[in-house]
């Protein structure tokens, strides 16, 4: 399954809780909160940047899980990890309800006919309204097209940080049981036919000190032993041989040595230096590959250059052009939504899906010791049967009554287009739709 949501709905506080009731930790260990942002930038920042995957036993049963990003700047994450799950829990803030990253993740989810969980959180809140929530979701679903069987989604309500779900809002429940069960009974089992060869594509990669690149995905067909010989089928369409020498499965918070890995199971594969992100690897080249993921272009660009500024070599220790470039093609291997440009041998041009998007990218070169110049964003056009179009964001608000007209006033200004406005409890909702180019520099008139 994967946990998908809106920001700051509590997807990873949800990983948290069933981590912590299948019996990960011990009585007495003291365990950090979003056990599964380990990344530097993630606790500093309090979001998920990365999509990552752990697993949990409840009654005898394995259950693979995904956390992923709440953020449309990193939505490739998202897309990548939805073709590896039988099931997404979608979790939905009790008092706010949808929000446009719910929407995003939630069209991506129903494109591949996944029938989601509906998972109601923070019901503990004053204000919150759960039974308003669900009708919202069912008016989106509806919306983006799901099936009929996809409308008929089970809900189930929680408080993930007390680790409280329910199956009705009048139940009572002390833990997370009801949300486990409902798991097992509405996820199919994994299934895996015999008769198939071996075939796995590359949704993510790692890298390990010793091991080197590891590739992460779900084995799709049959099974895979180790030192098994597979073929590579290359983006390109291009095959070339290669041996798998060590593969790892997940038993909660850790990797684990194993002999074979059979298809249902989320593995990490050793020993293969040069395997890509959506690469196909098969048993052998008869095996046809898989189809490759498209996911959404870039929005926003930027120029990196050498600081040839009077301030260079004062901070970081790597700061020509080659060392910049090199890392920069290393970021391509796992970084597959952002593109890069490397024409001039001075300046590139770094693509991306949105600011934060890129911002991550610098703060983290400039962790490792390197030093730069970026020019200021820009959107990116491009032509449609002859029309140029912008990308187009929207944006959710939510301000006092009183304040909700000055809001009106001062984003019509920059070309904002309100879509929807609603006035409950004197907190008015409003939803925009915005050029990108206009919500560019607009915190600094904060």
């Amino acid at each position: 399954i994967a946990i998908i949501a809106h920001v700051d709905h509590g997807k990873t506080t949800l990983v948290d809780a069933l981590l912590k009731q299948s019996g990960t930790f011990r009585e007495n260990e003291k365990v950090d909160v979003c056990v599964m942002d380990s990344n530097d930038q993630e606790k500093e920042r309090g979001i998920t940047i990365y999509a990552k995957n752990t697993s949990v036993f409840y009654k005898w049963n394995k259950i693979n899980v995904v956390d992923t990003p709440g953020h449309a700047d990193f939505g490739s994450e998202v897309e990548r990890v939805l073709r590896m799950v039988d099931c997404v829990c979608l979790v939905v803030d009790a008092y706010e309800g949808p929000m446009p990253q719910t929407k995003f993740v939630l069209k991506k989810s129903l494109e591949l006919g996944l029938k989601p969980i509906v998972i109601i959180n923070k019901i503990d809140k004053p204000t919150s309204r759960p039974d308003w929530v669900v009708d919202q979701l069912f008016d989106l679903f509806v919306q983006l097209g799901a099936s009929d069987e996809q409308l008929d989604f089970e809900v189930c309500y929680a408080i993930a940080r007390d680790w409280i779900a329910k199956r009705n809002l009048e139940d009572e429940s002390s833990d997370f049981t009801p949300l486990f069960d409902m798991i097992m009974e509405k996820v199919p089992e994994a299934a895996n036919d015999e008769t198939k060869a071996f075939r796995m594509q590359v949704a993510n990669l790692a890298y390990d000190n010793f091991l080197g690149r590891l590739a992460i995905w779900r084995v799709t067909d049959w099974k895979v032993k180790v030192w098994q010989e597979v073929v590579i089928n290359s983006n390109e369409w291009v095959q070339r041989k290669g041996k798998i020498s060590e593969i790892l499965t997940n038993e909660w918070l850790n990797k684990v040595k194993t002999k074979e890995a059979v298809a249902w199971d989320i593995v990490t594969i050793a020993w293969i230096p040069d395997i890509f992100v959506w690469e196909t690897i098969a048993e052998s080249a008869e095996v046809s590959p898989m189809p490759a993921i498209t996911i959404d272009e870039p929005t926003l660009r930027m120029e990196f250059l050498v600081n040839n500024s009077p301030f260079c070599g004062k901070e970081g220790k790597m700061v020509t052009s080659r060392q910049i470039r090199d890392r920069l093609e290393k970021e391509l291997e796992t970084n597959v939504w952002m593109k890069i440009d490397f024409d001039s041998s001075e300046n590139f041009i770094v693509s991306g899906r949105w600011e934060l998007h890129l911002s991550v990218l610098i703060e983290t070169m400039r962790r490792e010791g390197f030093e730069l110049q970026v020019w200021a964003p820009e959107v990116i056009m491009h032509e449609e049967n002859g029309v140029k179009m912008e990308p187009v964001e929207r944006v959710a608000v939510s301000v006092p009554a009183e304040s909700a007209w000055a809001v009106i006033e001062k984003l019509g200004k920059r070309k904002w287009e309100m879509v929807n406005m609603i006035d409950e409890n004197g907190i008015v909702a409003l939803e925009f739709k915005v050029p990108t180019r206009w919500l560019l520099g607009f915190k600094s008139e904060f």
